[in-house]
């Protein structure tokens, strides 16, 4: 059957005035992170008030993250138009700086208030995981993000490649760009990082041997590995010379990660069962053990 490829009607990122699919998709992440978070933490002593709060620095904080990784890797660009630095956030986002200072910004905020890394990065990590889930499908809309032309004879034989992959048809019409069908590497990830979610919530929070810290460092191996391969196919990556920067991170994450692991399963510090961990309860025992410590140095 004949199919006019170039019927397509182009997506349009824009909803209505300034409203974009990008800004709402991103939003609607952040909420479903944030909300996922405050139930899940629940259990361990993490109130809603402390995750708000938090939340309510961090996330500008990532965006702005994200931006300026966007802006230094484009610098040549960006130094000829430095209007564009504050320009167009509706695109130019790099998700590796946003983990870099929203986890910079996280150890900070929580070293201050003496409160314990570890459980809260195994938290944060899952809402990372929904954030990306969501926030992929605002690069969709974008037309960014995407891959390289698929391989095929023809329009058709490059169609009906994603069609086997049982894509729904409003996604394999989106990735008719520029005349050809990319790959949608966009959703590679997103359906990536949901098995990763799954896999974080449903196995790995139930498992005794799992210890604090180690789902944080599971979403960092797991994102890691998925994004080395898929951004091989990707045509937008921002560059180290002729490496892939985002390549360049997955491989010093997965080396470092694994050693970090390894080393604490060795040395046997902070053997804490991901199971066992209460907020409330670490804050108690916390507080005798400084005023014993107190009450010892006075005599």
């Amino acid at each position: 059957m004949y199919f006019d490829h170039y019927s397509i009607t182009p997506l349009n990122p824009v909803i209505f005035g300034p409203l974009r699919w990008y800004g709402l998709l991103i939003g609607i992440g952040v909420v479903l992170a944030v909300l996922a978070c405050v139930k899940l933490g629940k259990n361990q002593g993490f109130t809603f008030e402390f995750i708000t709060d938090i939340s309510l620095f961090g996330f500008p904080l990532a965006i702005v993250g994200a931006r300026l990784y966007f802006v230094l890797f484009n610098l040549d660009f960006f130094l000829r138009n430095p209007g564009q630095i504050l320009g167009n956030f509706g695109a130019g986002l790099a998700i590796h700086g946003g983990i870099i200072v929203a986890g910079l910004f996280t150890w900070w905020y929580l070293k201050r208030k003496d409160l314990p890394v570890l459980p809260f990065l195994d938290l944060v990590t899952i809402g990372f995981f929904i954030g990306q889930i969501v926030g992929r499908f605002g690069n969709f809309f974008n037309q960014e993000a995407y891959g390289r032309v698929i391989a095929g004879a023809n329009l058709d034989a490059q169609r009906q490649f994603l069609t086997n992959l049982f894509i729904p048809r409003f996604i394999v019409d989106g990735m008719f760009i520029n005349g050809n069908y990319h790959h949608p590497t966009f959703l590679y990830e997103a359906l990536w990082n949901l098995v990763g979610l799954l896999i974080a919530v449903f196995v790995l929070r139930k498992l005794k041997q799992v210890l604090i810290g180690e789902i944080a460092a599971f979403y960092a191996l797991w994102y890691s590995f998925g994004r080395f391969f898929i951004e091989s196919l990707r045509t937008d990556s921002l560059m180290l010379g002729s490496l892939m920067m985002a390549q360049v991170i997955s491989m010093v994450t997965l080396v470092v990660v694994v050693g970090l692991v390894i080393y604490r399963r060795k040395t046997k510090k902070l053997m804490i069962p991901y199971g066992e961990f209460n907020l409330t309860d670490f804050v108690a025992n916390k507080r005798k053990k400084n005023n014993y410590q107190k009450q010892k140095r006075g005599k």
